[in-house]
């Protein structure tokens, strides 16, 4: 099965099945939230709520909610039903309003708490604590009391928050809340004992006198049980009925909607499968000649999207795959060219030995040592470049004064400097106080010598090559600064490419193979640090290795 019939048949099917699921959720959900949010309105069901618990906090009973329950159920249209913390029903609207009591709705009961939960102080010292909490218990047994006999005898009752949150009880028009109220319906406030008071505070003695909120839990705890006799107790409200109707979705528009997406997702799929597959066709060809050997192929890459952008991808990879391949070609026939002269030379020479043409002399054998050490060198170098970009070279660090490094490479490199009758440099300023580095001296060493070298090479005759240290940011700077010939402003982005070499014609005279620049970069790379160059033609050149002090 081909890659588009894959993906239009995935796709179809999930669009199919999204479409299903889609039709099929929507149609139950929207029924059920119409219907539900016509039996219980979310301000209707806060009104309800908010009045019955204010009616239990304010009348310290639940006996004669009926009159708030059945003004309620008028108002919202709501079906109210209350039953106790057992089940039992208290009130049911459709009782009150003169109607059969019907089955309940769906939606969930509601839980109406009306008892007050004293706001108690994180005092450190706990006894004081506990005799505030045994107060609390007896003011509001006192008030709850008094106030469900207020409204057993038919009269208003008022609340108002006292201290610590605990409600105080009120006959409504009377002035204060002293003996005397209440008398004209025969309801007398009685006081907490002594003995009840100590026993209230005994009660809330029980609890830890660790401090934290766990301790004001405990206490809580206390107050609701030592209450829960005078208290009004929490109560279910069930709103609603079964037969309960609201809107309901229609099907119809349902469907056609569903079939429209359908449609639409199935041409979409269409679409984009086409956008999709014709770009990978062609990337699929390109990569298939690129495998075959043909470096010049290329996709159209447009737009800005994903697609355009594999394409430019590969197409950038094809480009890094093409000039690798002419590096690569560049690299044998720089070797080529490198070994065949002196290849040349020792197979004549050491054929001439053998007939005996020449007689081996110590300057005939000094000569043929020259050229094995250059191949030597060539040879060592391939192998350096390769184990540094592999990331295996092997480095043995430690600390070391930027200052022997540079030494070590003057002093090195002053005979080949004579000999060419270049003089090397060392500004005394650099040197007047150390600068430590973390790294492998021979490696850092090989990295400078390069630079120090090929300075030396491109340096003609009464030149100068300096060697300067600076340190500034943290930072060690070793710049190698001559006065050759310079690089041309063109050939600088290539100079640490590998087997890149701006003379392709290379001649004896010049020497190297062209991997100096590029084993000194990964080196130096290799210690977190940079290469930096600049160069004028004609004027001179400066390569800077910028490596972090210790």
């Amino acid at each position: 099965m081909s890659f588009r019939v894959r993906v239009f048949a995935l796709i179809l099917l999930a669009v199919v099945a999204a479409t299903a699921a889609t039709a099929w959720l929507t149609l139950r959900q929207v029924t059920r939230q119409v219907q539900e949010s016509a039996a219980a309105d979310r301000q209707d069901v806060t009104r309800i709520t908010e009045d019955l618990r204010r009616y239990g906090e304010t009348h310290g009973t639940w006996e004669g909610v009926a009159e708030t329950v059945r003004t309620l159920a008028r108002d919202t249209g709501q079906r109210i039903r209350i039953t106790d913390g057992a089940g039992q029903g208290l009130v049911d609207s459709d009782a009150l309003l003169g109607r059969d009591p019907r089955p309940g709705g769906t939606a969930p009961p509601l839980l109406v708490d009306p008892r007050p939960e004293p706001v108690l102080p994180d005092w450190d010292f706990f006894p004081s604590l506990a005799k505030v909490t045994a107060g609390a218990v007896g003011e509001y047994r006192t008030g709850a009391a008094y106030a469900a006999c207020l409204t057993r005898a038919g009269r208003a009752v008022t609340m108002r928050p006292g201290d610590l949150g605990v409600p105080v009880f009120t006959e409504a028009g009377k002035a204060g809340a002293g003996t005397g109220a209440g008398a004209s319906a025969g309801c007398a406030r009685r006081e907490a004992t002594g003995a009840e008071l100590e026993g209230f505070r005994e009660a809330a003695g029980t609890c830890a006198p660790s401090l934290g909120p766990e301790r004001i839990a405990c206490l809580h705890r206390v107050f609701a049980e030592q209450t829960a006799g005078v208290a009004p107790q929490p109560v279910t409200v069930h709103l609603g009925a079964l037969d309960d109707t609201g809107p309901t979705l229609a099907v119809g528009p349902t469907v056609a909607v569903s079939v429209g997406v359908a449609a639409a997702a199935v041409a979409s799929a269409l679409l984009l499968s086409r956008a999709v597959l014709r770009p990978v066709r062609a990337l699929t060809g390109a990569s298939r000649d690129l495998g075959e050997g043909e470096l010049g192929r290329r996709v159209p890459a447009l737009g800005k999207d994903e697609i355009g952008e594999l394409g430019r991808s590969f197409n950038r990879m094809a480009d890094s795959l093409q000039a690798s391949e002419e590096r690569q070609r560049r690299l044998v026939g720089d070797i080529a060219h490198e070994l065949r002269t002196p290849l040349a030379n020792l197979r004549g020479y050491l054929e001439a030995l053998r007939d005996g043409v020449l007689e081996a002399d110590a300057e005939l054998l000094d000569s043929l040592h020259e050229e094995v050490l250059l191949q030597q060198r060539i040879v060592d170098d391939l192998q350096d470049l390769a184990l540094a970009e592999a990331g295996a070279l092997t480095y043995h660090r430690r600390e070391l004064d930027a200052r022997e490094l540079i030494e070590t490479c003057r002093t090195a490199h002053s005979a080949l400097a004579a000999a060419a009758g270049v003089r090397i440099e060392v500004p005394a300023p650099g040197l007047r106080r150390p600068v430590g580095l973390h790294g492998d001296p021979g490696r850092l060493r090989q990295a400078l010598s390069n630079l120090v070298g090929n300075a030396v090479r491109h340096t003609p005759a009464g030149g100068t090559v300096r060697l300067e240290l600076a340190e500034r940011d943290e930072l060690a700077r070793i710049t190698v600064r001559d006065t050759g010939s310079g690089i041309p402003a063109s050939d600088l982005p290539h100079l640490f490419d590998r087997f890149w070499r701006a003379d392709a014609a290379r001649g004896r005279a010049t020497g190297g193979s062209g991997l100096g620049l590029s084993i000194a970069r990964q080196i130096v790379v290799d210690h977190q640090g940079a290469i930096e160059v600049e160069s004028e033609v004609g004027v001179g050149s400066a390569f800077t290795i910028v490596l972090p002090c210790r």
